[in-house]
C-alpha cells in the first residue's frame, strides 16, 4: 500500500517508520524545513528507543522516504494519515484543531480518487465530520473516505506498542475505509492483534475515554497513597492486593508525583470541555484533573518538609530526573517542573540531571545548574530527590551518595528502593505513600 503522513512528530514519525517495516512504501510529509533536512541527513528529532534504527533501516530498503512536497507525495496515496499535533487550546482546553483543518484543506484539491483519509491525531468527536465536510467542499467531485485510527502509543516503549498492541481501533463509516484500513493493518491481524472496528465517532471517543480512565488510575492510587502515609501503611501492599483482582488489574498502581506527558493533561482537558459542549459533565474527570495539579505541586512541598519546612535559603537540592517519564525527552507537563519551582520558591537551589531531558528542560526551568551526570548532581547537595524512573536511578551507590552529599537525605517520590537498604546506609529516607 502507498502511505502518507502528515506530520513528522512523534505519532508521525513512528507510525510511519513502523508501517515502512510492515512492507509499505510511506512517504512522510513535514512543513518544517528544519525537521525534514534532519530527517534526510539521518537525524532523528525525537528520542524514542530503537526508533533511528528502524527509520535508517527502512530508508535504506526504500519503504520511507521526507519530503516537503505534499503534491509530491500524495498522487499515489492509498490512505493519507493526518499526524499533526493538537495541543490544548489556551482560554478553554479544547483540543487546538487548526493543524488538522489546515492539513485537510491543503491536501483536499491534490487527493487521488478512493483515497482514505485518516485522522491518527488525537481529535474530539466530530472531527472526522468536520475533515470531511472541508474535504467535500474543495473537492465536490472527488470519492473519498474518511476514518479514525487513534494511536495508543506509550513514550519509550512506541514501536513494540505499534508491532504488538493491544488492539488497533478503526472508526469507519463505509465499507471501503474499513477494507483499506485491513490491508493496512493485516500484518498485525496475522499475529492476532485484535483489529476493533466501529462508528468513526466511536474511535474519536475511545482514545480519549482510555486515556482519561488510565489518568484516574494514577490519581486513585496516589490519594491512597496519601492515605496509606497517614495510617501507616505501604501502599504497594495496597496496589498488590487491589491489582490481582482480574477486575482491575495491575497496572498504572504505581503512586508517583502525578502524570504528565503530551496526552494524559491535554486530552483529560479536550475531553471535558466535550462533555460540557455536549451537555454531559464528566465529574469524575474533573476530580482527576483536579487532583492530578494538586500533586504535583505537593511534591515540591513534600521535599521542602523533608527538609525541615519553611524558607530553605542557601540550601542546594539534587533533583534526579526531569522528564515526564523515563526512556523520553519529553518534558510537556513533566511533574519535574512543579517540584523544581516549588523548590525554588522556598529559595532552594537545584542542581540536576536526566539522561535524555535536559536540552528540553532548559527551555521551561529557569536557574538550574544542568549536570553531566547523577553523581555530579549530589556533589555538595542538602538533599536528593529522585523524579523519574530512569534505570540509572535505580542502582546508585548508596556510599558514594552518602559521601557526595551535605546531609543523607533522600527523597524517593518513584519507590525505587528498599527503606531498609537505604536506612542501613545511614540516610533519613521518604518515599511515597510508605
Amino acid at each position: 500500500m502507498h502511505i502518507v503522513m502528515i506530520g513528522t512528530g512523534y505519532v508521525g514519525l513512528v507510525s510511519g517508520a513502523c508501517f515502512a517495516d510492515f512492507g509499505h512504501e510511506v512517504i512522510c510529509v513535514d512543513k518544517d524545513q528544519s525537521k525534514i533536512d534532519a530527517l534526510l541527513s539521518g537525524e532523528i528529532p525525537i528520542f524514542e528507543p530503537g526508533l533511528d534504527e528502524l527509520v535508517a533501516k527502512n530508508v535504506e530498503a526504500g519503504r520511507l522516504s521526507f519530503t516537503l512536497d505534499l503534491a509530491q507525495a500524495l498522487p499515489n496515496a492509498d490512505a493519507v494519515f493526518i499526524a499533526v499535533g493538537t495541543p490544548s487550546r489556551r482560554g478553554d482546553g479544547h483540543a487546538d484543531l487548526s493543524y488538522v483543518y489546515a492539513a485537510a484543506q491543503e491536501m483536499a484539491p491534490l487527493l487521488p480518487a478512493g483515497v482514505v483519509v485518516v485522522d491518527k491525531s488525537t481529535v474530539p468527536v466530530g472531527t472526522g465530520d468536520e475533515v470531511e465536510r472541508i474535504i467535500r467542499e474543495e473537492a465536490p467531485e472527488l470519492e473519498f473516505s474518511v476514518a479514525s485510527n487513534p494511536e495508543f502509543l506509550r513514550e519509550g516503549a512506541a514501536i513494540d506498542d505499534f508491532k504488538r498492541p493491544d488492539r488497533v481501533v478503526i472508526g469507519v463509516n463505509d465499507d471501503h475505509a474499513m477494507r483499506v484500513l485491513e490491508e493496512i493493518y493485516r500484518p498485525l491481524t496475522r499475529n492476532e492483534s485484535p483489529l476493533v472496528s466501529m462508528s468513526r465517532r466511536g474511535a474519536e471517543l475511545t482514545k480519549y475515554a482510555a486515556n482519561a480512565f488510565l489518568a484516574t488510575k494514577i490519581s486513585f492510587i496516589n490519594e491512597i497513597a496519601d492515605l496509606c502515609e497517614k495510617v501507616g501503611t505501604d501502599v504497594r501492599d495496597v496496589a498488590k492486593g487491589i491489582g490481582l483482582d482480574s477486575r482491575i488489574g495491575n497496572r498504572f498502581l504505581m503512586p508517583g508525583p502525578g502524570y504528565g506527558g503530551s496526552c494524559f493533561p491535554k486530552d483529560t482537558l479536550a475531553l471535558l470541555k466535550t462533555g460540557q459542549d455536549y451537555e454531559a459533565p464528566l465529574r469524575i474527570v474533573e476530580s482527576v484533573v483536579a487532583s492530578n495539579d494538586q500533586r504535583k505541586r505537593s511534591m515540591g512541598r513534600k521535599v521542602v518538609q523533608a527538609m525541615g519546612g519553611g524558607e530553605q535559603h542557601g540550601k542546594t537540592v539534587a533533583v534526579l530526573g526531569l522528564t515526564f517519564k523515563a526512556n523520553t525527552d519529553d518534558m510537556r507537563d513533566s511533574p519535574a517542573i512543579s517540584v523544581v519551582q516549588a523548590l525554588q520558591d522556598a529559595g532552594i537551589r537545584v542542581k540536576a540531571y536526566d539522561p535524555e531531558g535536559m536540552e528540553q528542560a532548559a527551555k521551561v526551568l529557569n536557574n538550574v545548574t544542568y549536570c553531566e551526570g547523577a553523581y555530579d548532581a549530589l556533589d555538595g547537595a542538602d538533599a536528593a530527590v529522585i523524579v523519574t524512573e530512569w534505570d540509572a536511578f535505580r542502582a546508585l551507590d548508596l556510599e558514594r551518595v552518602k559521601d557526595l552529599l551535605k546531609a543523607p537525605l533522600l527523597v524517593d517520590l518513584r519507590n525505587l528502593y528498599s527503606r531498609r537498604d537505604v536506612e542501613d546506609h545511614g540516610f533519613t529516607y521518604v518515599a511515597v505513600g510508605r
